[in-house]
């Protein structure tokens, strides 16, 4: 397939790796952070880190939608379908987040007692929508959350909603920023102050770098003095990511550089952000799982648009909820840890039976290590 399977060869892997191990000092180690979780999901598949010298080390970032919703947010959602009736329609996995009290999405659709909420996959935003159509007499509630990329989709379902007058539709809002995440983690004591988490450069996100664009990471390289590689998901593109890094930590240089040409542009898609402009504005601060409350790192919808805002429709108030004690998801998220750290992690803690977020998604940096067997090379 034209685009993939020449992102996938062998040799080619190998010439590159051959080019990392040539140009890496022997003397300095190498850390970079691959901030998303697609970028987790391939190192783990093809076995990236297998083909690295071992003075280059990837860091997991928290470029995971479902990894970095708190609880309390899940706890709003499971409230609007269980205490409201609301039929609530997510994406697959945000059903399989743990919530508070033994709860999920998934599990408050089998039943809590003598009440089973009305909780729908769907595949996009506008399948909610259509559900609202064919579903007058209910009100429908759409759990929208991810980051740069799916938020364009939700403010075109908000805007048909306007259109189409529904009276039944709204949207439970957890649209989250990456720049400002990207920013917490450089501002944070591990990497700024105590140097625990050293971080000489960053793989950009490929899909939200089609929407914004490279220009916004020129900001960490001129202020934070750290370089920026933007690439796609395929293994070639992320061992050619690193050794733009590498070769640009040896000639201290500190550069956006932009390996996925062939779908980021430096200004990004300005259809998508002008219309997400017009719905959203950015809140004031927003938690995330393992990095705490953010300012200005999420959005939420426009007081035009409020009449499809889930918040201003249902009494509804967010109580912030620690994460189970015996899972440091928090401390993956922010490079902290590694998932082998965790002392439940591949044990009490699977796919099958999550106690935390990075277990749940695809992209999650434990659920990667678990299905590929990353595990089983430092047991």
């Amino acid at each position: 397939m034209k685009y993939v399977d020449e992102f996938r060869d062998g040799q080619l892997a190998k010439g590159l790796a051959a080019a990392i191990a040539r140009e890496a000092t022997p003397s300095r180690n190498y850390s970079f952070m691959e901030f998303c979780g697609g970028h987790t999901h391939a190192i783990s598949r093809y076995g990236v880190t297998d083909l690295l010298p071992d003075n280059v080390r990837m860091i997991h970032g928290p470029g995971c939608p479902v990894c970095v919703l708190p609880i309390g947010r899940v706890d709003m959602a499971i409230e609007l379908a269980l205490e409201h009736g609301v039929i609530l329609c997510t994406y697959a996995d945000t059903v399989r987040i743990p919530a508070s009290k033994g709860l999920s999405l998934l599990k408050a659709k089998a039943g809590v007692g003598d009440q089973r909420a009305d909780i729908r996959m769907v595949y996009s935003a506008a399948d909610a929508l259509t559900l609202a159509q064919q579903n007058p007499d209910r009100q429908v509630v759409f759990f929208a959350i991810g980051f740069e990329t799916t938020t364009p989709p939700t403010a075109v379902i908000i805007k048909q909603a306007q259109t189409l007058n529904l009276k039944n539709f709204s949207v439970l809002c957890c649209h989250v920023l990456t720049p400002s995440a990207i920013a917490n983690i450089l501002e944070s004591p591990e990497v700024r102050q105590y140097g625990t988490v050293p971080l000489d450069g960053f793989i950009g996100p490929a899909h939200v770098s089609t929407i914004i664009g490279s220009r916004p990471y020129e900001f960490f390289a001129e202020e934070y003095r750290k370089p920026v590689v933007i690439a796609g998901f395929e293994p070639l593109d992320v061992m050619q990511a690193i050794l733009m890094l590498v070769r640009q930590v040896n000639e201290d240089r500190v550069e956006v550089e932009n390996e996925f040409t062939r779908a980021v542009s430096r200004d990004g898609n300005l259809k998508a952000q002008n219309l997400v402009a017009e719905v959203f504005e950015l809140r004031r601060e927003f938690e995330w799982r393992g990095l705490g409350l953010v300012p200005y790192s999420a959005l939420k919808i426009r007081d035009q648009f409020a009449a499809f805002d889930a918040e201003q429709r249902f009494p509804l108030s967010y109580r912030a909820v620690a994460d189970n004690k015996a899972c440091e998801c928090g401390a993956i998220l922010r490079g902290v840890k590694r998932p082998w750290d965790c002392k439940v992690f591949g044990t009490a803690c699977t796919p099958e039976t999550p106690m935390g977020s990075c277990m749940v998604s695809s992209e999650g940096a434990c659920a990667a290590h678990y299905t590929y067997g990353r595990y089983r090379e430092v047991a």
